[in-house]
């Protein structure tokens, strides 16, 4: 499942792509920026995506991702824990998941570790599908290391996170094409009543669909594309999971994401300045979703974000 996440998360998770940039020949509105300001926007954008992507509960910090089994759950850094963290007290305590979904942790009583920063023996552990978007899950915090449950496809699993993570601490930077103004393309809105639906795997190997509430048409070189997205909140951005051809080349194979805000006046602007690795781009633990074949473009997108240079992926 994609709901929140994807990715990044994000999860973090999204839909939609399709390229293409305004045709060479089109006038820009008096109301559209300049190529000066397209840039300064993109580099400001570029800057608190680092910092999000490198701060101490970043993706970059991810050392883990455990699947629960229903019943007892043993977690610790010992090598006789259920589950065995690569960081934290030996033995941390159990995790018990029932039939239904519910779960919860004891503590060991020698742990150190806080749950959502207070000390107490035991609590029910609140997932991030069930926080919702605007909640926060029962986080159990331990030394510079934390972890929370997710649901994915009808399974739990925690999410572990270290901020002294090695993916964090040797971090390489982020590389981009550089930034031009032509890739900014305003796109003409074309909604769906009813939405229409979209299939989108995921790293998992599982298959989600998601509803599409319309299509981003633009052109480009003489031809014409096409991106699907979806909202992973009623009311929200407009998200795309996008691949191209730089994917698996100078760009990350799985894909790259993009958001948009919603249309205006029946169109919508498409930043390729802006799109991104996913979470699965810098860490094996994150449950990224897939670009669909139908937003697969067969065009060059040199622009965004490039392949990261310490991906082993």
């Amino acid at each position: 499942m994609l709901r929140r996440h994807l990715w990044m998360g994000f999860l973090s998770l999204g839909v939609g792509l399709v390229h293409a940039e305004h045709n060479a020949s089109s006038k820009v509105s008096s109301t559209e920026p300049s190529a000066t300001e397209v840039t300064r926007q993109a580099e400001q954008w570029q800057q608190q995506r680092l910092a999000r992507l490198t701060a101490a509960d970043g993706w970059l910090s991810l050392v883990g991702l455990d699947w629960l089994h229903q019943g007892d759950n043993r977690v610790g850094s010992a090598a006789d824990n259920d589950i065995v963290l690569k960081v934290g007290p030996a033995h941390l305590g159990v995790i018990s998941l029932a039939a239904d979904g519910t779960a919860k942790i004891v503590l060991d009583e020698n742990s150190g570790a806080t749950i959502d920063g207070k000390t107490q023996h035991e609590a029910r552990l609140i997932d991030d599908v069930q926080a919702g978007e605007k909640g926060k899950p029962t986080t159990v915090a331990f030394g510079t290391a934390n972890f929370f449950v997710i649901e994915r496809d009808g399974r739990k699993g925690l999410r572990i996170k270290d901020a002294d993570a090695p993916t964090r601490k040797h971090f390489l930077g982020l590389d981009y094409y550089p930034i031009e103004s032509s890739w900014r393309v305003v796109a003409d809105w074309v909604p769906f009543d009813p939405p229409h639906k979209l299939e989108i795997g995921t790293v998992l190997g599982t298959i989600d669909k998601v509803d599409v509430p319309g299509k981003a048409v633009f052109q480009r070189d003489g031809h014409t594309f096409e991106l699907l997205p979806y909202q992973e909140e009623p009311g929200g951005e407009l998200f795309f999971v996008i691949a191209d051809r730089t994917s698996g080349k100078e760009t990350y194979g799985a894909a790259r994401f993009l958001y948009a805000a919603l249309p205006k006046d029946g169109k919508v602007v498409l930043d390729f300045n802006r799109a991104y690795n996913p979470p699965c781009a810098f860490t094996p633990y994150a449950t990224c979703p897939l670009a669909p074949p139908e937003n697969r473009l067969d065009i060059a997108v040199t622009a965004g974000e490039k392949k990261y240079r310490g991906s082993e992926h």
